[in-house]
């Protein structure tokens, strides 16, 4: 079982100090979201390049740990046209750089149509559907351009929202360029949750042959909302998850959340213990 963590949530810290605490805890690959946990950038649009992407790209990789995917976690339907045109290019910057980083996917969300990514009463409507549908369309052909990948993660609150919707996207753009990064804590709200393993086997039922990267977090319902904790610290069953898994995708990266320096560790175990007999 390979497993990893999001960057950050180690620290902002120059690369390789970063890189080498997070071998540290044995984590063997990242998510690497570059403004969020690489201390001295703070990139614009325009800046990124193939000499800084080597230059963190080889910190890892002399620390042995992978970096699975670059997150750029840009609103694919912000509601200003021009600020989402900027990002749609920093994207695309993104994919034009990732082989650089000794990386091939990408990822993000649906998208909010709040410019803060809060939750919007209308995001799960058509007319978000098709904004949403547009900017993924421009990023998966910019991909395959590349030879890259973008990866897209549901969220519940976000136009892409359930299993179904998820089909639904992968459907209208019918390139293997487009691939699933897959968090089951996602796709539970307050009204389904107790109906998780549901909801995990419709996720693997619709898009389970898409799935490239695993997000692993865990949640705690209080009063009318889900709170999200690392894993081994809430209600998420991840025994038919890691089983599933295990089966179906093997040594695929598991990326922790909420996951830091003092707890990486514990956490990591808790997932192995999942796929116990």
């Amino acid at each position: 079982m390979r497993i990893g963590a999001r960057a950050h949530d180690f620290g902002k810290l120059p690369a390789d100090e970063l890189a080498r605490r997070i071998a540290a805890t044995g984590m063997s690959c990242v998510q690497l979201a570059l403004t969020k946990a690489i201390e001295g950038i703070d990139l614009r649009p325009g800046q990124l390049n193939s000499g800084l992407a080597y230059e963190i790209g080889q910190a890892f990789h002399r620390h042995g740990v992978q970096i699975a995917v670059l997150g750029c976690y840009i609103n694919p339907i912000h509601p200003d046209p021009v600020v989402r045109r900027s990002l749609i290019g920093f994207f695309k910057e993104h994919l034009r750089h990732a082989r650089d980083f000794g990386n091939s996917l990408v990822a993000l969300e649906t998208g909010s149509l709040n410019a803060d990514y809060s939750p919007h009463p209308d995001n799960q409507s058509e007319e978000a559907f098709q904004v949403m549908l547009g900017t993924f369309e421009e990023l998966v052909a910019e991909a395959e351009k590349f030879g890259v990948v973008v990866g897209v993660e549901g969220v519940t609150s976000h136009t892409v929202s359930t299993p179904a919707r998820m089909r639904r996207l992968l459907d209208a753009i019918p390139s293997n360029n487009l691939q699933v990064v897959f968090d089951p804590v996602n796709f539970f709200s307050i009204e389904n949750h107790r109906e998780q393993e549901r909801v995990v086997r419709e996720s693997f039922e619709q898009f389970g042959d898409r799935i490239a990267i695993v997000h692993a977090k865990d949640f705690i319902a209080e009063r009318n909302a889900l709170r999200t904790v690392r894993a081994g610290k809430g209600a998420c069953n991840y025994r038919p998850v890691i089983a599933w898994l295990e089966a179906n995708k093997p040594s695929v990266s598991i990326l922790l959340e909420e996951a830091g320096e003092d707890t990486a560790a514990e956490c990591a175990a808790y997932l192995r213990g999942a796929a116990a007999p």
